[in-house]
């Protein structure tokens, strides 16, 4: 009787045994087979004279193990600032509830903050400044759901300051013609303005809407017998980056001979002398380098903001047209001559 009672046990047993076994190695098998979770990363390039940012974070995303169509979907929305069509993309990406979304530059990032303000949806800015925007709490600890790769933008503009003064040291009167409104523009001219005094140097500033504001400026000028001052001065914001804006003062500052520099833009048979920005492949694949953290589960909130390196252009051919020596002092500091 006992041997009779032992031979049911052992077969329950061995029975729960397998089909645990057996359990186990169908979900691990379900599991080899499931598929990768998709990540969709909306990109706003709002901007066209740094539109290439997007293709620097894409190739890094996928240097990062980030490859379109298996594990990550992007939507890329490329726009020349323009506030209405930032807003129209934000509500596209906050609709189809995107992991991440990349902008640029600073308006862009604003406007972003505030359409994803209430969401889960985590938002990467580069090219943006941080100063006076509201972007961020602070650098180290940005807060709530942005973070990113910070555009300099003070610092630069010291920088196009003291670029300018050395290949022009007899400037006695700036030209700075910037957006109206732009709300970096603040920061930069609050640490050119005590430094242009001490050189003795007179900042005249003229925010514009547009090129026809440009134009009748540059008119008006042209008809004085002096036209009021010796260079021209670009900061980091969109007017003089945009082409018909750029046309309206290149073409004065070639036809007067007048050193105009700050953002390296190529417009209509026109050049600027040289320009000082923010590394677009920094500002890029930062930005990637974030967005992947933030992929794998960190609270973007706690992801301190990185600034970009900067890079130095000098158009050694413009620089010649405008009737400009640059010392090989500069020349040497470059990071690209062109000619």
């Amino acid at each position: 009787m006992h041997s009779g009672n032992r031979t049911p046990r052992k077969t329950l047993k061995g029975w729960m045994v397998v089909s645990l076994m057996t359990a186990a190695a169908l979900a691990l098998g379900g599991c080899a087979g499931a598929k990768p979770k998709v990540y969709k990363v909306g990109i706003l390039s709002g901007l066209n004279f740094i539109s290439g940012i997007a293709d620097i974070f894409q190739a890094k995303m996928t240097a990062l193990g980030y490859i379109e169509g298996e594990n990550i979907t992007y939507d890329v929305r490329k726009m020349d600032f323009d506030m209405a069509a930032y807003k129209a993309a934000l509500a596209d990406f906050v609709a189809a509830d995107v992991d991440v979304i990349l902008v640029y530059p600073t308006e862009a990032a604003q406007e972003a903050k505030a359409a994803t303000a209430g969401t889960d949806i985590a938002v990467v800015f580069t090219f943006a400044n941080t100063e006076e925007t509201g972007l961020v709490d602070s650098i180290t600890a940005p807060g709530g759901n942005v973070t990113g790769v910070r555009y300099p933008g003070p610092d630069l503009a010291l920088k196009r300051f003291e670029v300018m003064m050395e290949m022009n040291p007899e400037i006695k009167n700036l030209w700075i013609p910037y957006q109206k409104g732009y709300p970096i523009v603040g920061p930069q001219m609050d640490v050119l303005r005590p430094v242009a005094q001490a050189a003795g140097v007179t900042l005249i500033e003229f925010p514009a809407s547009d090129a026809a504001e440009l134009q009748t400026e540059l008119n008006a000028r042209a008809a004085r017998e002096e036209i009021g001052f010796d260079a021209i001065l670009f900061l980091s914001e969109p007017l003089a980056v945009t082409p018909a804006p750029f046309e309206a003062i290149a073409k004065f500052a070639y036809e007067h001979k007048i050193p105009m520099g700050g953002a390296m833009m190529v417009s209509g048979g026109y050049s600027s002398i040289y320009g000082i920005i923010a590394d677009a492949t920094s500002s890029g694949e930062e930005a990637a380098i974030i967005a992947d953290k933030i992929l794998k589960g960190t609270n973007p909130g706690t992801i301190p903001v990185v600034s970009a390196e900067s890079f130095f252009q000098v158009n050694y051919t413009a620089a010649l047209a405008l009737g400009v020596t640059i010392p090989e002092t500069l020349l040497a500091q470059a990071n690209e001559v062109m000619r």
